[in-house]
């Protein structure tokens, strides 16, 4: 019986040891069994060991990683990543770098990626972009992209264009400029695009370049010339709609505007829709059937330009994003009576972001104390800037109502009608001799402290 405790003895105690190695006082990343250790004569083990300690990988990710290179010494590796750090990034982006492509750590250092990185950097890269980009397509570093940016340079693009190109869609770097995107470049201009004009496309929406110029590009502005009728309406609609270029026109935007002409909006409008808001009718064909069911219940003629404008309005925004909108106007007192009513004399009074609404509705719910109903006749007021236009011109109001030079009933909403022009005729110039001051608060250098509701 001895000798069964004496052999089980060991056993036991193996067991035990191997259940603390093993997490129950310390991490595997800590504490390694014995048979995990690296052998230093191991280059396999070498390279797992710098994945995990140099790299940041965890145990499992180094083994993967090392089925894809061999690092017999990691003075280039090192150095690679003393590069990274030098350009700002974390060791949370090397480890999402590194696991996504370990073969950069044997890339050439000298001759690729130091001078890809130093390209970079010349091209006014912020750290935090070019550790997204980097992180995006790792590949763009191993790539000739000094050909590629040289590529676009010479063809009249900005740095900063090329920078947002670049940020984009790095895969392009992977591609032969000449080959891939000369033909693209000379299509565009054959439509009459100019070189600032085709830049500002590209850079805008540069997934266009990985596209076919024979299957998308081509047969696109062929089908918009059927729909269009003419390349100037054509070269308008790209301008419009960047996006349009990626659209398939035939199956999704024509039987589109067939709709609305179904629904009795004349053929004119329809087009006109489609000239200033391409995106708008690149929806379902059954979801633009319902919005037009929605527009019509509201009462919009549909021979009119606010029935094309509210249903664009629509047809730009999820189901939710509406709800969201009509929540914030709600918050503030509006009811949903009202918020009809208002998106029915100006439709774009739904098209302003949420952001906006609370602080449009905040100041002239809070600050100038209107009431709900009025902001509800005047949507327009919602369509003009808080900062550049609602204050300057109420800071102007205050400053010549302190001097008593205007009437205390003076309408704001009547101000912030008119046009610049008028406002600046009627309220600075005239009295700007008087109160000087009136030219500072017009450029809103004046805090607008408050006043009285003046309607």
């Amino acid at each position: 019986m001895f000798r069964l405790i004496c052999i089980k003895l060991p056993q036991e105690l193996k067991h035990k040891a191997s259940s603390l190695t093993h997490g129950h006082f310390f991490s595997t990343s800590s504490v390694k069994p014995i048979g995990e250790l690296p052998n230093s004569k191991d280059p396999k083990s070498l390279t797992v060991s710098f994945l995990q300690n140099s790299c940041g990988l965890s145990l499992e990710s180094a083994i993967s990683a090392s089925e894809k290179l061999n690092i017999e010494n990691p003075k280039n590796p090192d150095s690679f990543l003393d590069l990274l750090r030098s350009h700002g990034l974390t060791q949370t982006h090397i480890r999402n770098l590194i696991s996504s492509r370990p073969q950069l750590l044997s890339a050439d250092l000298e001759n690729t990626l130091k001078p890809n990185m130093e390209l970079f950097e010349s091209l006014g890269f912020s750290c935090a972009s070019l550790a997204k980009m980097l992180c995006k397509d790792p590949r763009v570093l191993e790539s000739d992209a000094y050909s590629v940016v040289e590529f676009f340079r010479a063809r009249g693009f900005s740095d900063e264009q090329i920078s947002t190109l670049t940020v984009k869609r790095p895969q392009l770097y992977l591609l032969n400029a000449h080959k891939n995107f000369m033909p693209k470049l000379e299509f565009f201009k054959s439509l009459g695009l100019s070189d600032p004009e085709i830049a500002k496309l590209l850079s805008t929406r540069p997934s266009i370049l990985e596209r076919s110029l024979e299957k998308q590009i081509i047969p696109c502005v062929q089908a918009l010339r059927r729909i269009l009728g003419t390349d100037e309406n054509v070269f308008k609609a790209i301008k419009a709609g960047y996006g349009i270029i990626e659209a398939n026109v035939e199956e999704v935007v024509r039987p589109n505007i067939s709709m609305l002409i179904n629904h009795g909006v004349p053929e004119s409008l329809a087009l006109k829709m489609f000239l200033i808001r391409p995106t708008s009718l690149r929806g379902r064909t059954s979801r633009l059937s319902e919005i037009i069911s929605e527009v019509m219940k509201l009462g919009f003629d549909p021979n009119s330009l606010r029935f094309v404008s509210a249903t664009r309005v629509m047809a730009e925004m999820s189901k939710t994003l509406w709800e969201q909108k009509v929540e914030a106007y709600k918050s503030f007192g509006l009811s949903n009576g009202e918020i009809y009513s208002a998106f029915r004399i100006q439709p774009l009074f739904m098209n302003v972001s949420e952001k906006k609404i609370k602080k449009l509705m905040g100041f002239f719910v809070n600050k100038l104390k209107m009431k709900p109903l009025l902001i509800s006749k005047n949507p327009h007021l919602l369509l003009h800037s808080l900062e550049k236009r609602i204050i300057p011109r109420c800071s102007v109001l205050q400053l010549l109502l302190s001097k008593g030079l205007i009437k205390a009933d003076t309408s704001i909403v009547h101000v912030c009608r008119m046009s610049e022009k008028k406002f600046v005729r009627k309220l600075v110039c005239k009295y700007q001799n008087e109160v000087p001051d009136v030219v500072i608060a017009h450029k809103g250098k004046i805090e607008f402290q408050g006043f009285s509701p003046l309607i």
